[in-house]
């Protein structure tokens, strides 16, 4: 059974960073996309970052480019944030989308594309 856990988050103050990690097992997969989502209280749950398992394809969203990085290693992918602000609090959760081969750079920003989930993890930005 394929299982995401995330560690990282918390609290920091506005202009700080905060790294958030995902571990991926239980699973071998052809190809697939490992994304980022973020939902704050009230709004829907929106992509942040992804790349495809390559690593060589990545996407991020308007509102956190130049301030956010996506990575992988074995069986994992980091979320560096930095330069935070208050709109970025939400709970962020790590997602999996598993892709045919032919299909690994289209990576999709609807969250019911992807098939695989986190149990998400809070980050806080205090102003």
């Amino acid at each position: 059974q394929v299982r995401l856990v995330e560690s990282g988050g918390g609290l920091v103050q506005a202009g700080g960073s905060l790294r958030v990690s995902c571990a991926i097992s239980g699973g071998t997969f052809e190809a697939y996309v490992m994304a980022w989502f973020r939902q704050a209280p009230g709004k829907e749950r929106e992509l942040v970052a992804a790349l495809n398992w390559r690593g060589g394809l990545t996407r991020y969203a308007d509102s956190v480019k130049g301030r956010f990085a996506i990575s992988r290693g074995d069986a994992e992918n980091t979320l560096l944030m930095s330069s935070l602000k208050p709109s970025d609090t939400a709970v962020y959760y790590c997602a999996v989308d598993i892709r045919p081969l032919y299909l690994v750079d289209d990576i999709q920003e609807d969250a019911n594309e992807y098939d695989y989930w986190g149990q998400g993890t809070q980050v806080t930005v205090s102003s």
